[in-house]
Parts: C-alpha cells; structure tokens; sequence
C-alpha cells in the first residue's frame, strides 16, 4: 500500500526514509515498515528486535554499537524530535570516521536507517521523545562498544541549544574516542 521515499547520504550505505502519509480530518495512516518497499529501496534486512524509548530534553545516548554482533537500525520518532548520528567504523570505507545527522520528528516522520558496522546516537530536542528501532541482530550486552560524543576527531556538530543542560549517562561519559577504537571492522 504505502511507498517510500529514499534519500541516500554522502555516506554510502546510510539512508533517510520518508513514508507515505494518507491523511484527512479524522487523522492519519502511514506504514511504518513494509518489507517489500524496503526490500525494492535496496534494504532486504531480517529485522529481529524492536525497541522504544523514552527520553527528556537534553538526553544524549551514544554513540553506540555492538562490536562482534552488528546490528542493522531502522530508526524512528513517535513522538517529539532528536538530532540522530551515525558515525561510519568501517575501516576500509573511504568515510571511515565520518558522521551524518538527520533530524526526526513525530511530524516529518523520517526514518534512518544505518548500516552494521556505524556507531549510533541522538540528542533529545524536545521536552521529551519516544524513541522507536528495529535491529537485524539481537542486542548482546557484553558486546556493547562507544565512542565519545564529541570526540574532536569526528567533530559532530550536535544542535546543542544555549542553556541546554545535557543529560548523558555515567557510561557514555567514559567512552574514548576515534583513535581509542580497537574493533577489528
């Protein structure tokens, strides 16, 4: 029923999915995943988990991903907005290292999807977020790996309102950065 839109990033691999959204004055439809659309925009993936979360404003979670079981993310706002990044770790990519952020919101309704082998993060820009994600591979928590949000090596340039008090946890405060990185990719 649905279709998408695909935009593709300047860093291979990665993409931002616009849905189609049927609407009138009673409210809205949209499919939020329909594994023929994907499959035919070039992401034939065997999703396996869903998660949500919920966050406030000035949260930031990240950059995350899983070292020897990768995970594939279709990443999603149900409501409010974040700032998402994905940081590309794979070692012979040309964009080793590189970052690309896309805004979500429950109003555009874009999705990201991001790659194995990319750490992951947002930033919480409304007073809170409901955060939603399917993942092609089990989360393992002894194969958790980070790097830090503003390693200067990567350099994202997180929307970080003035006055916005961060909230970020006590692990991710103790991730290194890019050149820390010891994860045969």
């Amino acid at each position: 029923m649905g279709k998408i839109q695909v935009e593709t990033c300047e860093i291979e691999g990665l993409k931002v999915i616009t849905p189609t959204v049927f609407g009138d004055k009673r409210g809205y439809f949209m499919e939020t995943y329909n594994y023929n659309d994907y499959k035919d925009a070039g992401i034939d993936m065997n999703f396996v988990q869903d998660n949500q979360s919920m966050s406030k404003k000035g949260v930031l979670r990240g950059l995350h991903f899983q070292i020897h079981y990768p995970q594939d993310k279709l990443v999603r706002v149900i409501s409010g907005a974040v700032y998402d990044v994905a940081v590309d770790l794979r070692k012979d990519s040309k964009t080793f290292g590189k970052w690309y952020g896309v805004l979500l919101t429950a109003e555009n309704k874009k999705q990201f999807f991001i790659p194995k082998n990319f750490a992951h993060g947002f930033l919480v820009l409304s007073d809170s977020v409901e955060f939603a994600y399917k993942c092609t591979d089990f989360y393992h928590p002894n194969d958790e790996g980070g790097l830090a949000y503003n390693d200067p090596q990567i350099g994202v340039d997180w929307p970080i309102e003035e006055g916005m008090k961060l909230i970020i946890s006590e692990k991710d405060q103790k991730w290194g950065g890019l050149e820390s990185l010891n994860v045969n990719r």
